[in-house]
């Protein structure tokens, strides 16, 4: 069967879920670690490409990936770049939500990612650390690395 041939279901439950009852910002943090601990679905993008958190603890986090080349492979046969991307984005992003105040919010300015070796069928894994949390900018670095290669 063909990743055409396969049906998606996403289910989601918004940011504004039961876990944060107001109307105020959410708690990104808290948030997170709802995540991690199951009381909360993960976001649809991690549904659809199929990663998910596994630890988050203040400026660090830790997501898997068991990669599926009928989802995720570009037309080598290999994994697509873009769910790399996708993958240590996500690990970024929880890192620094989870330093993060009730009132603060944040948003990806740049990502760069090096593709040092072709990725196949394996448990791909990303750990993301703050770097440095500034007033306005901060910094997080990962490695998205396989379970199979050394």
């Amino acid at each position: 069967m063909s990743c055409r041939e396969k049906p998606s279901l996403l289910q989601w439950g918004s940011v504004s879920n039961p876990l944060f009852a107001t109307a105020e910002r959410v708690d990104l943090a808290a948030y997170a670690r709802a995540v991690v601990e199951g009381r909360i679905p993960p976001p649809p993008v991690a549904q659809l490409i199929g990663f998910r958190p596994v630890s988050v603890e203040p400026g660090r986090t830790v997501f898997e990936l068991q990669t599926d080349l009928e989802r995720h492979a570009n037309p080598m046969g290999t994994v697509h770049g873009g769910i790399l991307c996708d993958l240590a984005d996500a690990a970024m992003g929880f890192a620094y939500a989870s330093t993060l105040q009730q009132d603060e919010t944040f948003t990806t300015l740049e990502l760069k990612i090096n593709f040092l070796r072709p990725v196949w069928h394996t448990r791909l894994t990303a750990t993301a650390n703050v770097v440095q949390r500034g007033r306005t900018v901060g910094l997080v670095e990962r490695d998205v690395t396989d379970a199979e290669v050394d």
